[in-house]
């Protein structure tokens, strides 16, 4: 509403000043409801900081759950001779690996020519290449070819499976072709090239042919040869990459602890920073009688009596059936601490039953599967949690709904003031203006 500064001119009352006395005495009903909605925003904002820390542990509870975490497998190589990786299908053990010989491309190198630019083929030509195994297609060459178009040809009609380029050998060119593809099967045992030159085109020198070799090792005393370096399942669910001839090495496979005890130790660390979370969302001061966001709240309570519950409850197990067989216990702050000694050896020794106590069977849900369940109850679609949030944002709505409504009455109210003001400031005007002229003729 806009100020009306004339008010008081006629009666020389301050009716502006009393006019906004009673405007400030009428917004004070909006302090209220602005004062609720700000609680209700830190509310929702508190919320969505637990969910969000309920949903950092429910995931480290998920890869907990998951029973592939603890199948999960590191590999080590001891020499130079080869590199390895393994899959979710390999197997524990120890394998010594000797390179006997790599596995090389086979090659061909064409007779010399004087010149790699000048026209050496009359009429259209095919150029064929003979390989040990699966001959391919032959190479057409354009009338007028010289030596680097017929480059260009083969490199571009073989399908990838060969490589060419010229080489200058100080007395001439030749036309070299590689082989894209290791292995004996490969090999350049042959070409036509001489036939279809040109009756002008001079050759001079012979072909020479380098055939390719596969490779040749043996693992664990077991001869092996692969026309690749790169060897898949010679070790089951590992692949072995080839690097140096004349070379022993010794690959291990074995169960990946580091990464297991991570997991753990995630799950405890996510689990503590929650509780630290609820713990400042739910403080009281009494020397101060400051509340935080969400002391007191049932919302919160039942989420921190499920957890507690989840996480102290039995699991049938072979070996582990408590969090505390596992080497973590529940301290009496409700935070949890891992034993890293007993967390070792339940590694080392009974990963298997580890296993089972955290990711459970077929039939039964293990300890982190209870526990994903129990977050889940409270920050699902249906959850408590949720239900909270959406109670707290539905009271927001209605709270500026209610600000609204309230604001527009109080400026009816100041207008209707100020309408009363007005015609009291014009009554009294007149009644000076009267008084004063009286005054006057009877003076």
């Amino acid at each position: 509403m806009s100020s009306i500064s004339s008010l008081g001119v006629g009666s020389g009352l301050d009716l502006n000043g009393l006019l906004g006395q009673l405007q400030e005495s009428e917004q004070a009903k909006l302090e209220p409801i602005q004062q609720q909605a700000e609680t209700e925003e830190a509310q929702i904002s508190a919320y969505g900081q637990l969910k969000s820390d309920l949903s950092q542990f429910q995931s480290a509870a998920e890869k907990l759950n998951d029973p592939a975490t603890f199948e999960s497998l590191s590999t080590d190589v001891e020499g130079s001779g080869v590199s390895a990786v393994s899959s979710d299908d390999a197997q524990p053990g120890q394998y010594n690996v000797q390179v006997d010989q790599l596995a090389s491309a086979g090659s061909l190198v064409t007779e010399r020519l004087d010149t790699s630019d000048e026209a050496v083929i009359d009429g259209d030509q095919s150029l064929s290449f003979n390989l040990a195994e699966g001959d391919i297609d032959p190479i057409s060459i354009a009338d007028g070819s010289s030596l680097e178009d017929m480059r260009d040809a083969v490199n571009t009609q073989s399908d990838g499976r060969l490589n060419a380029s010229i080489v200058n050998d100080g007395d001439g060119y030749r036309l070299a072709v590689n082989s894209t593809e290791t292995g004996a099967a490969s090999s350049i045992e042959s070409t036509n090239f001489s036939d279809i030159l040109s009756a002008d085109a001079q050759t001079s020198d012979a072909q020479v042919v380098q055939a390719g070799e596969d490779a040749a090792f043996n693992v664990n005393g077991i001869d092996i040869t692969s026309p690749t370096n790169q060897v898949e399942d010679a070790i089951q669910g590992v692949t072995l990459n080839l690097t140096e001839a004349g070379s022993s090495s010794t690959v291990t496979v074995e169960q990946d602890s580091d990464s297991i005890r991570e997991q753990v130790t995630a799950f405890v660390d996510d689990y503590n920073a929650l509780k630290g979370t609820i713990g400042e969302l739910t403080a009281f001061d009494s020397e101060s009688g400051e509340a935080a966001d969400l002391s007191g709240d049932n919302a919160t309570r039942a989420v921190e009596s499920s957890l507690r519950t989840a996480l102290s409850s039995v699991v049938d197990g072979d070996g582990f059936n408590v969090l505390s067989d596992a080497g973590i216990s529940l301290e009496l702050d409700g935070t949890l601490a891992i034993n890293e000694d007993e967390l070792d050896s339940a590694i080392a020794n009974q990963p298997n039953e580890l296993a089972s106590f955290f990711a459970g069977d077929s039939e039964n849900s293990g300890l982190a599967g209870q526990v994903s369940t129990a977050i889940e109850q409270q920050i699902g679609t249906n959850g408590r949690l949720e239900g909270a949030i959406t109670s707290s944002e539905s009271q927001l709505e209605r709270l500026g709904e209610r600000f609204s409504t309230t604001e527009e009455r109080i400026n009816t109210t100041v207008e209707r003031y100020r309408e009363e003001f007005s015609a009291l400031d014009s009554m009294v005007g007149d009644m000076n203006q009267t008084s004063a002229y009286l005054t006057e003729q009877l003076g």
